[in-house]
């Protein structure tokens, strides 16, 4: 498996195909980069280079005890674009994905970067404070730190349900799609998906955010029951400079797979235009 070696050792396996611009993924939890097959398939077949990597923690990749935080992400996803010497790169970023792509930028700067798309994305902050009354509670988040260690695939199982929107009565969930985010969700470690939910819960990626100055692309659903889109797109969107927000009604979480033809002709349309 192609895997490249970070600065503490550890081993990140990513895909990469086609040729051309490149343009490169980071999932969501507790997925990997096959989140990203739909995507990489058309864009490759259209004459791109795509390149989608398995977060530390998560699916081929290696588990290690630490490094399971965000600055760490973005210093991983930054040697990976480092060692393929990528530029003009469209980075793309889903839930957790868009922190990590946020805190790239925060962190590594915009000189390889010529366009991000967030989806569904975390920033700038999912926790509710006083300054953010619009996030979810800590005690959602510890249900969800509790619900893994007890019972990690019946967590996911259930999860499947309302990341997909399989809970709405006009759902465009299949079974198989669901069955895929249990099998993705345990190819992971415990100790890395347990210590990123603190990562994509508790992380402010406000400043991360004020450094993008490159043409953005937002896309969010409007029922959105994992990363409410007021909390998150709405506010990201009057940060970013040069963005656009693009809302999906009726859309959750996992857009990308069930709305993927209208996702993917948005994401190429971004792209050339």
């Amino acid at each position: 498996m192609p895997t490249i070696t970070t600065r503490d050792s550890t081993q990140i396996f990513f895909k990469d195909w086609g040729t051309g611009r490149p343009v490169v993924f980071s999932h969501g939890w507790p997925l990997t980069a096959d989140a990203w097959d739909a995507q990489m398939v058309f864009l490759s077949s259209r004459g791109y280079r795509t390149i989608a990597h398995d977060r530390r923690g998560h699916g081929r990749s290696a588990q290690p005890w630490n490094g399971n935080d965000m600055d760490t992400y973005a210093d991983d996803l930054a040697t990976l674009i480092e060692k393929l010497d990528l530029n003009d790169i469209v980075l793309v970023g889903h839930s957790t994905g868009g922190g990590e792509v946020a805190r790239y930028i925060g962190r590594h700067g915009i000189s390889r970067v010529s366009k991000i798309v967030l989806v569904a994305a975390v920033p700038p902050l999912m926790l509710k404070t006083e300054a953010n009354p619009k996030g979810l509670p800590i005690e959602v988040f510890d249900g969800i730190r509790a619900g893994v260690n007890a019972d990690r695939p019946q967590f996911f199982r259930d999860l499947s349900g309302p990341f997909y929107g399989a809970n709405r009565p006009d759902t465009k969930a299949s079974q198989g799609l669901l069955d895929s985010f249990l099998l993705q969700g345990m190819l992971g470690g415990l100790k890395g998906q347990l210590d990123c939910i603190k990562q994509f819960s508790e992380v402010d990626y406000t400043g991360d955010l004020e450094k993008i100055n490159v043409p953005t692309l937002i896309i969010h659903g409007d029922d959105d029951q994992m990363v409410p889109i007021d909390a998150s797109a709405g506010q990201a969107s009057k940060i970013v400079k040069h963005s656009i927000l693009k809302v999906y009604p009726g859309a959750p979480h996992g857009l990308m797979s069930t709305h993927q033809e209208q996702f993917n002709a948005d994401l190429l349309d971004f792209i050339e235009n």
